[in-house]
């Protein structure tokens, strides 16, 4: 997200969060490579096909999922259709405004597409109807509610979770109800990089001071599935093998903890 709509961080702030990490600690107490505590539940929006409300710290977001039947893309007339959307309300955070998606929301928005996306966590050729004429679309709509740090993670565990639970009306297409055909469950772990350290799940404070930020999602089976570099800084090579490795185990220790 721009350094512009995340505001300044005191100078005395600063140093204290970069005396911390030269300690092996974080501002907050975590170590480099540990989650902010999370809340997952699950159909919080009763009236959706499928839901969940996120709390990862003080970042809160609310997922759903709406399933309707339309027509398929051209040039993948035999697939369903997935499309995610994210908003950015303005009381999130004193610098989101009202109207249409921004470049942040932009951003997010196709980072957990596509980690969703490339894990084919959705078998869409399971949502053809009728081939080459009519099709499953599932809309992922994603509502930021607060704001304080890696709204990447909080909206992939809350489009994951929404998806998982979701339960189809099937009348549209004169078939029963069903579950959306789930194959696997991506989860994606965003670092960034202050100084020499890399930290992952980064709150507010240390989103405002780092240099470079890298997003991994994988699967179950340990796959890296998709994989997104974010700000103007730069990864060793070897700090970004580091960060898939952090990916694979914290992303395992999430899907334990939150995505049975």
């Amino acid at each position: 997200m721009p350094r512009d709509e995340l505001g300044i961080l005191s100078e005395i702030k600063k140093g204290y969060i970069l005396r911390q990490l030269k300690e092996g600690k974080r501002g907050d107490g975590r170590t480099p490579d540990q989650f902010r505590s999370a809340e997952i539940k699950i159909d919080y929006v009763k009236r959706a096909p499928g839901s969940a409300y996120v709390e990862l710290g003080k970042t809160r977001i609310v997922a759903g999922v709406k399933v309707e039947a339309g027509s398929p893309f051209p040039d993948t007339p035999n697939q369903g259709v997935l499309t995610t959307n994210v908003e950015l309300l303005p009381m999130a955070f004193p610098t989101f405004e009202a109207g249409p998606p921004n470049e942040s929301a932009i951003e997010v928005a196709r980072v957990v597409d596509r980690g969703i996306r490339e894990s084919k966590m959705i078998d869409l050729e399971a949502l053809v109807i009728e081939p080459a004429q009519k099709v499953w679309i599932v809309f992922i709509d994603i509502d930021v509610l607060d704001f304080d740090g890696n709204l990447i993670d909080a909206c992939t565990l809350g489009a994951v979770a929404a998806l998982r639970s979701a339960v189809v009306n099937g009348s549209a297409a004169g078939k029963e109800d069903f579950r959306l055909p789930v194959r696997n469950t991506p989860v994606s772990v965003t670092m960034v990089k202050i100084g020499d350290n890399i930290v992952v799940d980064p709150d507010l404070e240390e989103e405002q001071i780092s240099q470079a930020r890298i997003t991994v999602s994988t699967t179950e089976d340990g796959r890296i599935r998709a994989m997104q570099k974010g700000d103007n800084g730069w990864f060793t090579l070897d700090e970004i093998k580091k960060a898939i490795s952090t990916s694979i185990d914290v992303g395992k220790q999430l899907r334990e903890k939150y995505l049975k």
